[in-house]
């Protein structure tokens, strides 16, 4: 394989196919038309005239077809006989369109004497008739050439006669981001530790296989998304100095069986040239899930597992691929075919988790070293609030500030710039367009109060109350961070969550008397928290410590558990206790509200004044909370 100077492998030199196919019809076309203009010229005359030349004899012979009739004169064909180049030089020809029913003309050339015979159908046209067959697959293969180096032109990739061949990107020396180091890669520090080995062994391989030791083949990096996986991958390469080849996971598997396999071989065979190397597959879910199911296609010949055995078979096979280590990511780990995570393949698992708040200050400190910050700019309170965030969401915390203090013409960023970023991110966009009417703005205001007062007092400090709209249906929102960064969750602190979620509608009903649709979503959210606290974390002293639901994904947020088939005696009781939690919430939630009547009154009438409560003013409302 040739290397480019930008780091590229260079590609193929590619044949013109559907120019050689368009010269092969032309040529024929060529050949069918040839006799067109290399045979006779033919003048037409009308029939009288015709039947006038056979009279004075001037008529040396007549060809008759279906549709018209070729006959030479005598004055003509002795001229060619009498010259030199009469192979070049082709006697005159004259055609006439007969009448339908002339049953005379016979006759009449019989009586002149003239030579006369019926014309073959097909003659001359033998080439046509050839063509009608060749014409039309011939066609068909000049398109398909040309759509195919278009393709390859455009750089697609999307070539059918190389359909077998792989799609990875390689980068060497720098390019396209394969000098990215772990001075690059900030919050994430047990994982770099767990790779150090790899790029250790890629620089050092004598060290290690000289005690007869044997690297990892395959480095599985798990996590969920954002948290710098690919980044992570990129890191080892630039480290260890050494070929990079990316590809999807996705772009093995086809429509066709056998194109996933190729496109394996494929790849390993252009490992192999440029080893030491290190492939990274990323998504790997889809390319290797689990062949266990017990689906229509379960055990089948299959595209997707035909790719998945080939991929296992170049892993560990036979032949040894020295030096090439392979680097996977997937935040679905437990879809994955166990015979990839088998000793031997990707048998080194590395948890890359979202970073906590000395983890996030680093992140901040690296994606902020090309932005103009304001002196004001404290990023440990940052990395304080942003509690949860990834890698890439801080990363696309700072964009955003930057692109508010760039449209709002500052010369650097400052921290109402992160403030306001950070609630669009969690919060979304602000919509001023959306005009509530009064009643609706009195509702809202009280319920964010209701919020408010009730979170101050069970779960924790409330950073802003907005009766601004925001993002999809969020007619206002109550900002509550946690203090700190929590690993688990109580039991009592999961009663609180669920207090301060029924607190607005607890709200409307002690104000108004009466409840609106602004609660469904808190409702949702509680009513969720309050079935895994029952049915996932054991948390019911009548049903006793046992899981009734299988968690479906580790590192994906908001994927749906699957309820463990039950007895519909237990299933009522599941809905007995879920339903006492919400109501005890409930009237918590109710008890606090009255007891601040006062308070919240005074709260939503601010709030209807000034959209926003916030600051010192926020704190000292929420100081006069009484408990009940």
């Amino acid at each position: 394989m040739k290397i480019g100077k930008d780091g590229y492998p260079s590609p193929p030199k590619q044949g013109n196919v559907g120019g050689c196919l368009l010269t092969i019809v032309l040529l024929f076309l060529l050949i069918g038309f040839f006799p067109l203009f290399n045979g006779s010229s033919q003048i037409e005359v009308p029939y009288s005239q015709f039947r006038d030349r056979v009279r004075e004899g001037k008529v040396s012979k007549v060809k008759i077809g279906e549709n018209k009739i070729e006959y030479f004169l005598k004055n003509d064909l002795e001229q060619a006989q009498k010259s030199k180049s009469s192979k070049s030089s082709p006697e005159q020809t004259y055609i006439t369109v007969p009448l339908a029913q002339d049953q005379s003309l016979p006759k009449l050339l019989e009586d002149n004497n003239v030579e006369f015979g019926v014309k073959p159908s097909n003659e001359g046209n033998w080439i046509f008739s050839a063509l009608s067959w060749l014409l039309t697959p011939l066609l068909f293969f000049v398109i398909l050439a040309w759509l195919a180096n278009r393709a390859q032109i455009g750089g697609s990739g999307a070539n059918p006669l190389n359909a077998g061949k792989s799609k990875a990107r390689v980068y060497i020396g720098g390019a396209s981001g394969s000098d990215v180091t772990f001075a690059d890669v900030a919050g994430i520090d047990e994982a770099k530790a767990e790779l150090q080995e790899v790029v250790d062994f890629l620089k050092n391989p004598d060290r290690y296989t000289s005690l007869g030791a044997k690297i990892p083949k395959g480095v599985l990096l798990i996590g969920p998304p954002g948290t710098g996986k690919t980044l992570l991958a990129k890191a080892v390469a630039g480290e260890a100095g050494v070929p990079f080849i990316s590809i999807s996971g996705s772009e093995f598997v086809e429509m066709f069986v056998g194109v996933g396999a190729a496109r394996v071989r494929d790849l390993f065979e252009q490992a192999k040239q440029l080893s030491p190397c290190i492939i990274f597959i990323d998504e790997l879910d889809a390319l290797g899930k689990s062949r266990g199911g017990s689906g229509m296609f379960a055990g089948s010949n299959e595209e997707r597992e035909q790719t998945l055995d080939q991929m296992l078979t170049q892993m560990d096979g036979f032949e040894p691929n020295t030096g090439i280590i392979i680097i996977a990511a997937t935040n679905r780990p437990e879809i994955l075919d166990q015979a990839l995570l088998r000793p031997g393949r990707f048998d080194r698992q590395v948890v890359v988790d979202r970073p906590d708040k000395l983890g996030r200050l680093a992140i901040l400190q690296v994606h902020t070293q090309k932005v103009r910050l304001s002196n004001n700019i404290d990023l440990s309170i940052i990395a304080a609030r942003t509690i949860g965030f990834a890698g890439a969401d801080l990363a696309n915390l700072i964009n955003e500030a930057a692109l508010l203090a760039a449209r709002n013409y500052r010369e650097t960023v400052t921290m109402a710039d992160f403030n306001e970023a950070f609630e669009r991110l969690i919060a979304g966009l602000e919509k001023r367009t959306r005009v509530l009417n009064e009643t609706e703005r009195t509702i809202v205001a009280y319920h964010e109060s209701g919020h408010a007062i009730v979170g101050t007092l069970v779960s924790g400090q409330i950073e802003k109350i907005s009766i601004v709209p925001r993002g999809i249906g969020a007619l206002g929102y109550t900002l509550q961070l946690p203090e700190e960064d929590r690993f688990l969750m109580l039991e009592d602190e999961i009663r609180a969550r669920i207090t301060t979620l029924l607190a607005g509608r607890s709200a409307e009903e002690v104000v108004f008397g009466r409840v609106s649709t602004g609660a469904s979503d808190d409702i949702q959210k509680a009513t969720d928290l309050a079935e895994q606290a029952i049915t996932l974390y054991g948390m019911s002293q009548n049903l006793g410590p046992i899981a009734m639901e299988k968690p479906q994904s580790s590192f994906l947020d908001g994927g749906y558990n699957s309820r463990r088939p039950v007895s519909p005696i237990v299933a009522g009781a599941i809905d007995r206790e879920v339903r006492e939690m919400i109501e005890n919430a409930h009237h918590q939630a109710q008890l606090i509200l009255k007891t601040n009547r006062d308070l919240l009154e005074e709260m939503a009438q601010h709030l209807l004044e000034h959209e926003v409560l916030e600051g010192d003013i926020l704190r000292s409302y929420l100081s006069r909370v009484k408990a009940p």
